[in-house]
């Protein structure tokens, strides 16, 4: 079954199944069809997320275990719901204690002797025959004194490990060696690590899904509980660290379907670059949404604004050109950054893999390390999207050589200075395409590429330029553009018709667990846009207030705060010291400078949550009535244009979070709450009522909205119309929105401009008992509200 909607719970020890059960009738009646749920499999104990999973077979104990989540599902059911699963195929947790990771337990145990030893990509060789478990506080000699052997295992504070059946009586030195594991200081990661792990993120290591029994033991719990009628729907967690991701995809299908009447709704977390499409034989509905995201985000963004904003940005912060100055170059220096620091064990895989195929072929034989190395990571920091989808000895597809496209490659050769050198360029790129050849080293070299290459681009691009590259904040959101934030009314309905004819029932999003801030905080951010100047005025005078680190860091932080001037120190520092650290260019996760960090919280707390807190209320209290139209705005069109629309929790009100875990905490979902809810006063019940008439109106009219539902643009006319974006909705329903009111009311307001609905009459299903037909003039139509949902009134002629 499709859903009409979703809505995503943050499940952990302190939101479990019982209370996602509490919850059930409040969203019932909000209107929407299916609960979508976090990963709900055995996790580390005391996960917030459950990303970090250690046992396929089990549903997580402390949600309530497999009884509370059927539980779960016979209320959903009882209330008309179905529930959506959040699984992930790409990893496991790396445990502490590691017995809690049963087939990871049996592999440091048996070695490449173990039946488990096929779950996980380890390169026994790179490792000189054992697994690196970089897990130690410091160098092995400074920590010997914390290790030690009991009840049959090696212990280190709260790790425990295996020991190789005979080594348990050896002296200390001598067991360690014997291991089929080393333990190392966990700085040896980013350059020895040797096997496949999630992103940078040592502690969640690779699965071979690939396997086919792999697979089946890790799906078996899912496809029981889909099987069961528990489960309606799938997310697919971060497919693009999958080695074949379209044939995983088409197992998943097959497996889904054994039993039922049709496939499982499933959607991807693939991320789409630019006009990058998703590939039309994955066995999907489509995406999570990220896509939607950026298009909608994009129109509340003035483009001669934008650029203005960058331009007061790069006088203010000054930043160099590849540190922050220009997305471009700050996205190629962030990714040479990241492969020969956090990705500089996986490139030396690449180059050990591609070395052993030149040295195996006559014909490519004589390519140096070096210079494969050198071409590895030339090639690497200029793919365009993610990944490509191919298959070593499999066909090319034209998708896939526009990943390495002819510019790339002569960039790369750029870089040597002997032109016969350069060809080890070629070598690889055809290696990455899978056209050198089907052997194991070949297969290994061209999976290993895109999984690496898909790691690479979201280290580089959403944990790293996004934060050093900072115009706008509200556009640096995953699958954005930061160098070109605002998108067209045309471009919209372009994106928009080609989901309705080609992807239908793909996933839609506003806010998620990961966006770097809600919709409603980019909603506030977008309306700086409208006006630069102000905002650069108001940033002069604040920053005499209070004296910050670096320029860079007061225009995050002031930027940020002017979006949640109410957040306080206690949301604000985290939030703010995560985006220095994740920018790398005075403080990081592994190298903290505790001067610079402590200067900028002293910061933030005197200036943004401290003298100039008043002031930066007043500046948002100001702009209320254009971040209004933008939240309204965004959320409507998300919720009535092609896909199938997710809430994020808490989204239906007004929602102000950063980055997680600020986005992450526990919501109040009252069971009473809609009763009464009233239709205007605060954004917060605007938003409500507009949600729930919305979601509502999706669940009673799934053919208006559903996969065979058509989308026509509506034309505008007159002096203003730029400034709204209409259409029609399978010829039954009509959105229209308000972008830049802001530009909108300095010129004069809408004036003649006028709105041409389809023949008939309209009636308002926002309320007002108001009812439209023909040329509308949109003061009228957006006298009440800057936004309208109209419906075919009752006899009205289609």
């Amino acid at each position: 079954m499709t859903p009409t909607s979703t809505y995503r719970l943050q499940l952990q020890p302190d939101f479990p199944f019982s209370a996602a059960e509490k919850a059930v009738p409040y969203l019932a009646a909000l209107g929407v069809s299916h609960l979508h749920l976090s990963p709900v499999l055995e996790a580390v104990p005391g996960s917030t997320h459950g990303y970090d999973v250690v046992d396929h077979a089990r549903v997580r104990a402390e949600l309530g275990g497999e009884e509370g989540l059927r539980a779960l599902s016979r209320t959903a059911r009882a209330h008309g719901l179905g529930l959506v699963l959040d699984i992930v195929p790409n990893h496991m947790a790396v445990p502490a204690p590691e017995r809690l990771n049963v087939p990871l337990w049996e592999v440091l145990r048996e070695g490449p002797a173990s039946p488990y030893a096929g779950w996980f990509d380890l390169d026994w060789e790179g490792g000189d025959g054992k697994i690196l478990l970089p897990v130690l506080g410091g160098r092995l000699g400074e920590e010997l004194e914390h290790l030690s052997v009991a009840d049959g295992e090696l212990r280190y504070h709260d790790h425990a490990f295996p020991l190789r059946e005979g080594t348990g009586k050896l002296p200390l030195p001598e067991l360690l060696d014997a291991q089929w594991y080393r333990l190392a200081w966990w700085r040896l990661a980013r350059t020895e690590l040797n096997y496949r792990r999630f992103f940078t993120i040592s502690d969640l290591i690779g699965v071979r899904v690939e396997d086919p029994e792999v697979f089946a033991a890790s799906h078996a719990k899912i496809l029981q509980l889909v099987r069961d009628g528990v489960v309606e729907g799938l997310r697919i967690d971060h497919p693009d660290g999958l080695a074949a991701p379209g044939d995983y995809l088409r197992r998943l299908a097959r497996a889904t379907e054994e039993g039922l009447e049709g496939p499982v709704w499933t959607v991807v977390e693939k991320i789409l670059t630019g006009d990058e499409r998703l590939p039309a034989d994955w066995p999907v509905a489509g995406t999570t949404g990220y896509d939607a995201l950026h298009r909608i985000d994009g129109l509340f963004n003035d483009p001669t604004g934008a650029d203005e904003l960058t331009e007061l940005y790069r006088a203010f912060a000054d930043p160099p050109g590849d540190r922050g100055g220009y997305w471009a170059a700050t996205v190629r220096r962030a990714a040479h950054r990241v492969l020969t620091h956090e990705l500089a064990a996986e490139s030396a895989f690449l180059v050990r893999a591609a070395g052993r195929i030149c040295a195996a072929d006559p014909a490519l034989r004589d390519h140096a390390p070096w210079a494969l190395h050198t071409a590895l990571h030339e090639l690497l920091v200029r793919m365009p999207v993610y990944r490509p989808y191919v298959a070593a000895g499999g066909p090319t597809p034209e998708e896939a050589e526009a990943t390495l496209p002819p510019e790339a490659v002569r960039e790369a050769k750029a870089a040597f200075s002997v032109p016969e050198e350069a060809t080890a360029v070629d070598v690889v790129r055809e290696l990455a395409l899978g056209r050198l050849g089907s052997g194991p080293d070949h297969r290994a070299f061209c999976a290993r590429f895109a999984q690496t290459s898909s790691a690479l681009r979201a280290k580089s691009v959403e944990d790293t330029a996004f934060y050093r590259y900072t115009p706008l904040l509200s556009a640096a959101e995953v699958g954005g553009d930061p160098g070109r934030p605002a998108v067209s009314p045309d471009e919209f309905h372009a994106f928009c018709a080609r989901l309705a004819r080609d992807w239908p029932a793909t996933g839609t999003v506003l806010s998620t667990h990961d966006t770097k801030r809600s919709a409603d905080v980019r909603a506030r951010l977008a309306v700086l846009t409208e006006c630069p100047q102000r905002w650069a005025g108001l940033l002069r005078r604040w920053a005499q207030t209070a004296v910050a680190p670096d320029p860079h860091a007061a225009w995050t932080a002031w930027q940020t705060a002017a979006a949640v001037p109410d957040a306080g120190p206690d949301r604000l520092v985290p939030a703010l010291l995560k985006a220095a650290r994740e920018a790398g260019l005075h403080t990081s996760w592994t190298e903290q400078d505790a001067g610079y960090e402590q200067a900028l919280e002293t910061f933030v707390r005197s200036g943004p949550c401290g003298s100039a807190q008043h002031e930066l209320a007043l500046f948002s209290r100001e702009l209320a009535p254009h971040t209004r139209a933008n939240a309204l705005g965004a959320a409507l069109l998300h919720l009535t244009m092609p896909g199938v629309p997710e809430l994020y929790q808490g989204t239906e009100r007004e929602y102000l979070a950063l980055v997680d875990p600020d986005n992450r905490r526990p919501v109040a979902l009252d069971p009473d709450a809609l009763a009464d809810a009233p239709t205007g006063g605060t954004l917060d019940d605007e938003k409500l009522h507009l949600t729930t008439t919305a979601l509502t109106l999706r669940r009673e009219r799934p053919e208006v909205f559903g996969e065979s539902a058509t989308y026509t643009p509506l034309p505008v006319s007159g002096a203003a119309a730029r400034h709204c974006v209409a259409f029609a909705r399978s010829g039954e329903t009509v959105t229209a929105v308000t972008r830049l009111s802001l530009r909108l009311a300095e010129a004069g307001g809408w004036r003649d401009t006028v709105l041409s609905l389809p023949a008939g009459r309209w009636a308002d299903r926002l309320g007002g008992g108001r009812e439209f037909e023909g040329a509308v003039p949109l003061r009228e139509l957006f006298s009440e509200r800057p936004v309208a949902l109209l419906v075919r009134a009752a006899g009205g002629a289609s």
